[in-house]
């Protein structure tokens, strides 16, 4: 028998606020599995400053030419309907964690129960005299993606134009932007145009956070495509240049007095934290970076959880890579609904090894774990293919709400 307190609260289940703030891999997980496993009593809300949201595995394949915009982005309008969820586009600029509200630019505050954040990493400041207004930053990967489209507008218009290119910044992100951009843009110029790729890193190595192995690869095929390095180079100036017949070529200066000129500057570097985050109270590492538990819950706000390149693990750090994202976004979903709840939560230890398929531009890849390395092969960008379409068909292949 069924007390009349029990009777009521089955007719009115008792409503849960679980909001998503960023629509990063972990959420869109996140999502889709509260599609298929909903929670009776949450009310749902996702906010997000983009309709869609890009996967990151796909994106050096999409700017070289080998996807379309909707095969390598998650359409987030769709998710949330197949999740049962609110969707607000728009952007989060404060948290007011005491009273439980998120805080938008553009419309009023969204009350919480729970808040979940996977909103990504943002540029990296940049203090390099003059670089902010000349430069196009990595992220966010629309705007990325709407000057790079821009350009191919641009080269396609005047094939016989020579182009040069410079990318700041020699890691993972930097090497495949590098060689991703050069297919696509030869693609187009061959076999009139002439293009010239330079590539600045500060540090004396490619790729630090690599084995040295996977440096070497990744050093010999820019050289052997023609891409000039300047290793060990710290970019300290960026400007216009001011001649009437050159009036949009911008100049790179260098700490040792290396000058490049070039049409468009991509800024690739270390990544942050967006500086909202310090003044919300929220327990954060030394870069501003949410830390959190091994439940991926905040240490100093248990409503508070976080995944993705935002977020730190005390007592596991790992690299901010897509793929801790992806792993991240079923415990998440765990956790959620474990807290809502009210039941214990379960750890979640990441690989310390994980493995890495690095695209070369040429449909290749690199495949790299811990010391082992194989170079580029057709077969390793089956693989990578295969895995990547594999991925994104999770979320353009949603069941029906009957079958499940």
């Amino acid at each position: 028998m069924y007390s009349n307190m029990e009777m009521q609260q089955d007719r009115e289940p008792i409503l849960k606020n679980l909001v998503l703030v960023g629509g990063g891999h972990s959420h869109a997980i996140v999502l889709r599995m509260f599609g298929m496993k909903p929670l009776p009593g949450v009310r749902l809300t996702l906010i997000t400053t983009n309709s869609d949201t890009p996967y990151s595995g796909m994106l050096p394949g999409h700017i070289a030419g080998f996807y379309t915009h909707d095969e390598c982005h998650i359409d987030l309008r769709v998710l949330t309907q197949f999740a049962q969820a609110q969707l607000y586009l728009d952007q989060v600029i404060n948290l007011d964690l005491k009273n439980h509200q998120v805080i938008c630019a553009n419309r009023p505050a969204v009350d919480f129960d729970v808040l979940s954040v996977d909103i990504g990493s943002t540029p990296a400041k940049i203090s390099v005299s003059d670089a902010a207004e000349y430069v196009i930053p990595a992220k966010p990967v629309s705007e990325l993606l709407k000057h790079w489209d821009e350009l191919l507008r641009n080269v396609a218009e005047k094939l016989q134009k020579p182009i040069t290119i410079a990318i700041a910044g020699g890691g993972a992100g930097g090497v495949e932007l590098a060689l991703s951009m050069q297919a696509q843009l030869q693609r187009i110029l061959q076999p009139s145009g002439i293009l010239e790729i330079h590539l600045f890193q500060r540090d004396r190595q490619l790729m630090a956070k690599y084995d040295q192995s996977v440096q070497q690869a990744a050093s010999q095929i820019l050289t052997q495509r023609g891409i000039q390095l300047h290793l060990g180079e710290t970019v300290t100036q960026v400007t216009p240049l001011t001649e009437k017949e050159n009036p949009q070529i911008l100049q790179i200066q260098c700490e040792s007095g290396l000058t490049v000129e070039c049409d468009k500057i991509f800024w690739v570097t270390q990544a942050a934290a967006p500086e909202w985050l310090k003044s919300t109270g929220l327990r954060t590492d030394d870069q501003g970076f949410i830390l959190v538990e091994d439940t991926l819950q905040s240490p100093s706000h248990p409503d508070v959880f976080a995944a993705g390149d935002i977020a730190t693990m005390i007592n596991h750090p790992r690299p901010k890579a897509g793929v801790f994202a992806v792993r991240q976004g079923k415990p998440l979903f765990e956790n959620l609904q474990r807290y809502v709840l009210g039941k214990p939560l379960k750890p979640y230890i990441p690989q310390k090894q994980y493995l890495s398929l690095i695209g070369t531009g040429d449909k290749k890849a690199i495949a790299t774990k811990g010391g082992f390395t194989l170079p580029p092969h057709k077969l390793l960008w089956l693989w990578k293919d295969w895995l990547d379409r594999r991925f994104m068909q999770r979320f353009q292949q949603l069941p029906k709400i009957k079958d499940i």
